[in-house]
């Protein structure tokens, strides 16, 4: 008996193909808010009917790559991090111990936002550190002193979240600020988890704020070494909590 023929290698849609080729041309070429060619264009360059073009616009669009707007040519977006937070998201809901994989990256990231902080934060970047450094102290203190409220925690949990994205951004490095923007959803998720169940007392809350307010105290100094020993530390007690939560991953 003859041996069945190969199996036809499975042919890429026109649109993914233009739209492979569009990326690979907005990365190496074309500056950010730029407009791209009309429809027009982009369909005798390549060679492809305008609903071809049309359907790979919508492909980069969803990629967070350009933005559209009825009867406008596409422009080159701003870089938000959608993305890839919906990777960090889609990966912890699969496992949720893969935010032990997220500590491990945070580790570096961290101490390096931190590091950055000691040397180039202006005054106005310090300003939003405290402002949310500020915030989590209000929270935690309109937490009862006889009970424990989830909503309040929330609020605590995001203003915790606030206060690493302004250390980011005070350092002035566009990648960590960028990271530290993907990372918001699973940041929050991760500090929920963190104490999941323990139902953080007034004290407790306070006592995170002070651990976290010292980190800026030494940020303020330009102590790098202090500021990162402090940081470590903190991630140190996230992830103890974490293996309350979860147990050794």
């Amino acid at each position: 008996m003859d041996p069945a023929p190969p199996s036809p290698r499975p042919v890429t849609p026109a649109a993914d193909s233009v739209a492979a080729l569009l990326t690979s041309q907005i990365i190496d070429k074309v500056a950010l808010g730029a407009q791209l060619p009309s429809e027009a264009t982009l369909a005798a360059r390549f060679g492809v009917s305008r609903v071809t073009v049309r359907e790979a616009l919508k492909i980069l669009a969803g990629q967070g790559l350009v933005s559209l707007a009825r009867g406008r040519r596409a422009v080159v977006r701003q870089p938000d991090g959608a993305m890839f937070g919906g990777f960090l998201r889609s990966l912890i809901k699969s496992d949720p111990r893969a935010m032990f994989d997220l500590l491990q990256v945070r580790r570096t990231l961290e101490v390096q936002a931190v590091t950055f902080a000691c040397r180039h934060a202006s005054r106005a970047g310090l300003a939003a550190i405290e402002a949310a450094l500020d915030t989590m102290q209000a929270v935690a203190r309109s937490m009862p002193q006889d009970r424990w409220d989830a909503g309040i925690d929330l609020a605590f949990d995001k203003a915790d979240v606030r206060f690493h994205q302004a250390l980011a951004l005070a350092g002035g490095n566009r990648v960590l600020t960028y990271l530290f923007e993907a990372m918001e959803t699973s940041l929050l998720e991760a500090f929920i988890a963190s104490h999941r169940g323990l139902r953080f007392t007034r004290a407790a809350l306070l006592a995170s704020e002070v651990a976290h307010r010292a980190i800026f105290d030494h940020i303020r100094a330009r102590d790098e070494r202090a500021a990162c020993d402090a940081m470590l530390a903190l991630l140190d007690r996230a992830e103890a909590n974490l293996r309350r939560t979860f147990g050794n991953p």
